[in-house]
């Protein structure tokens, strides 16, 4: 796959900094800030336009590679044959060339501008209701993770989120592997784009869905579950909640939900037989 990449962040860190007035316990100090970049990001397919997503300009061949496959629009990733990115004035356009033509399909005749997404836009690009649920098939067997692989990993997690550190307002999703380590974490304004950054990143990696678990800083909503299921990854754990609906399509689709992850404290909402407990954990 050919990539063409100009990073539009100046820094490219993914935040700027601003001079503000910071109030604290009485106290007023002029300072200068770290604020999180969102930019528009136009989605354009064979030259089509699909969507326009609010993302933080950071990893966007990732984004680009991991939204094309959790969003159905490639089947597998040697169906994206290259990846153009190219700042503009208004934001960023990822033109991709595909090989399929899955997603004439998705925009519809004439090639339809679809919806513009928000930063937590889980939706975007559907119209319709059958487009909005999808319904991944079943992940594999996957591995068993023993409990204490899930605390080391939210305890590293916290000193591996560089722009959440400077700016304290974005999501990370991590993948991990079966002892806890952290393998890659990518970073996001939205918590739909940073799992998209992660699954193309795996993907580009070589690394298998198979062996490791999903790690997230955010709820775990129905979107969320769907795209890491459609990556094969068998159990997810989030630091807040789930929705209904999420954990039913974790039921159907045999991945095991985690939610309130918690160094010390977690709740298993699906298939647990995934996540083993220390001896003498009682039921």
């Amino acid at each position: 796959m050919q990539r063409k990449h100009l990073d539009p962040s100046p820094a490219g860190n993914g935040y700027v900094t601003r001079r503000v007035d910071r109030y604290r316990h009485g106290k007023h100090e002029h300072a200068n800030d770290a604020i999180t970049e969102e930019v528009p990001v136009a989605m354009l397919y064979n030259d089509v336009p699909f969507a326009v997503m609010m993302v933080t300009p950071l990893d966007l061949e990732d984004f680009a590679l991991g939204f094309s496959l959790s969003e159905g629009l490639v089947a597998k990733p040697e169906d994206l044959l290259s990846i153009d990115v190219r700042p503009r004035l208004e934001g960023v356009e990822l033109a991709m060339q595909v090989a399929s033509d899955t997603v004439n399909q998705r925009v519809g005749e004439g090639g339809e501008r679809l919806l513009p997404g928000r930063s937590g836009c889980g939706l975007c690009g559907a119209r319709m209701l059958e487009d909005a649920v999808r319904h991944p098939a079943p992940v594999g067997h996957g591995p068993s993770i023993e409990a204490s692989a899930l605390e080391h990993a939210l305890e590293a997690l916290q000193t591996q989120q560089p722009v959440n550190n400077a700016t304290g307002s974005v999501h990370a999703a991590a993948w991990v592997d079966v002892d806890g380590k952290i393998m890659l974490v990518r970073e996001d304004v939205g918590r739909h784009n940073a799992l998209d950054k992660l699954i193309g990143a795996m993907v580009t990696a070589r690394l298998d869905a198979q062996l490791g678990f999903l790690l997230v800083t955010s709820r775990a909503s129905y979107e969320m579950v769907t795209k890491a299921a459609s990556a094969g990854i068998t159990l997810m754990a989030a630091i807040s909640a789930p929705t209904a609906l999420a954990i039913h399509l974790a039921e159907s689709t045999r991945m095991t939900l985690v939610g309130f992850a918690r160094p010390g404290s977690y709740v298993v909402y699906t298939h647990p037989q995934r996540l083993l407990h220390a001896a003498g954990a009682t039921a």
